[in-house]
């Protein structure tokens, strides 16, 4: 059975060069994960928690809509 992908698209990779090329590392400290959480939620493998998302938006000062996009399950 094939894994699916999390329903979530993010902008998280352009929203880290926008600014000033933050590390997955430096972002993962600001929010209290991981950077192996980070690139999870990056490459769409992993969906955060509610809390983790606003975290990310809060720390690129933007609206949550901004980085995480839904994608719904055009097969269910």
């Amino acid at each position: 059975m094939a894994r699916r992908r999390p329903p979530l698209r993010n902008q998280i990779r352009r929203l880290r060069f926008e600014h000033n090329e933050m590390t997955q590392q430096a972002l993962a400290a600001k929010i209290g994960v991981t950077r192996q959480t980070v690139n999870a939620i990056e490459g769409n493998k992993y969906s955060p928690s509610l809390e983790v998302a606003f975290r990310i938006a809060a720390v690129f000062g933007v609206s949550i809509e901004r980085v995480f996009q839904f994608v719904p399950d055009e097969s269910a």
